[in-house]
């Protein structure tokens, strides 16, 4: 069967509409870009960068509010130390495996330098999973170049999901994983609000995979669709960026970052010993110019925060569910196989729990 979008499927989790795309570029000036990296010799690597640019160049002067959450922090995002201290998001994100968040995190001060960038320094912020188990991360295959590459392709529209960019090699819930987004609108005092998500997935156990509460993960076991086994299943780690146009402030931004544990939970992640769930929000509404004396800013009311955070938690279970639906069976680094969940068989447990659930033809 075709690999497809979620609703494709014909299931809709949650309760709030999409956007446009139901994807991260849904905030009007997001823009994400992939470089993938699929080589047999002379080592098998599966692996890659991808980049979220909040706004476009002028994000180098024209910063934005953001803040994070470390809910297990078995992994690494950089600029983080800055971005508590500060709240201020001032250059694109990059996403790639464990050995290379220093590349791309260099990657992105030398794309600064070449466009000319106002800032005196660089702190931007890179997160990590880690493909070690399909691609041969310690021959270090990621270069400046490729995280050009995707800092040059990034684009607005729809987002390439599964076996991209950062996304490449990584498994999730002992399927194939990687590279996934969805998207929710609000609203709230009477202004819609758009709230995205982009997940790189690499985390969680077989039997605690819920797709809208099913268990899916128990019905499609390993004796069906086998398991990498051989590395421990607590092993693994989920990067979360949420993006909205709503007005917030750093905490705000940073209260949003949190809600992203539920979206995860509800499919199944458990913050284990070794995984790394890290989380990062920011807001498009403000911006806050590099020199300014004083920046004029909005915020949205403490207590108009609720249906934000379930567009959050929302937007991060379908983006999950869409890398796995997205993402392709891969054989790798010493002739591993990650396989795909299939998804007739999703759509078959599913109608069987969920009898109303519309069947539309196979994509």
């Amino acid at each position: 069967m075709t690999r497809a979008r979620l609703r494709d499927l014909g299931i809709a989790p949650g309760r709030l509409p999409t956007g446009p795309l139901n994807a991260i570029t849904d905030v009007a000036g997001v823009r994400v870009g992939h470089a993938t990296l699929i080589r047999d010799d002379p080592s098998v690597v599966r692996t890659g960068v991808t980049a979220i640019w909040p706004r476009g160049p002028e994000i180098w002067d024209e910063y934005i509010f953001a803040g994070y959450h470390s809910f297990n922090g078995y992994g690494e995002m950089t600029g983080v130390v800055w971005l508590e201290e500060q709240g201020l998001l001032g250059a694109p994100i990059g996403l790639t495996n464990t050995h290379a968040v220093g590349v791309v995190r260099d990657a992105i001060c030398a794309y600064a330098v070449r466009e000319g960038a106002f800032q005196a320094f660089h702190l931007p912020v890179v997160a990590e999973t880690y493909d070690g188990w399909l691609s041969d991360a310690d021959s270090f295959p990621v270069t400046q170049e490729l995280a050009f590459a995707a800092l040059d392709s990034a684009s607005g529209g729809p987002v390439a999901e599964g076996n991209v960019g950062g996304g490449t090699g990584m498994i999730c819930h002992e399927f194939k994983g990687g590279i996934g987004t969805a998207s929710r609108v609000v609203a709230e005092t009477g202004t819609a609000y758009t709230v995205g998500a982009l997940v790189q997935a690499n985390y969680g156990s077989r039997e605690l995979l819920r797709v809208d509460g099913v268990p899916v993960g128990q019905e499609i076991g390993t004796a069906e669709v086998p398991s990498h086994r051989d590395m421990p299943t607590d092993a693994g780690s989920i990067i979360v960026v949420l993006a909205t146009d709503a007005p917030l402030l750093p905490i705000q931004c940073k209260r949003l970052a949190r809600r992203a544990t539920t979206g995860l939970a509800w499919v199944g992640g458990i913050g284990a010993n070794g995984s790394g769930d890290i989380f990062l929000a920011f807001s498009t509404a403000n911006t806050v110019r590099a020199g300014a004396g004083v920046s004029d800013v909005q915020t949205l009311a403490p207590e108009a925060m609720t249906p934000l955070f379930l567009a959050a938690a929302e937007a991060t279970q379908e983006a999950i569910l869409n890398a796995l639906t997205a993402a392709e069976t891969m054989t790798g680094y010493r002739g591993r196989t990650a396989h795909a969940l299939p998804l007739d068989r999703l759509q078959e447990v599913m109608r069987r729990y969920r009898p109303g659930l519309s069947a539309p033809s196979a994509p």
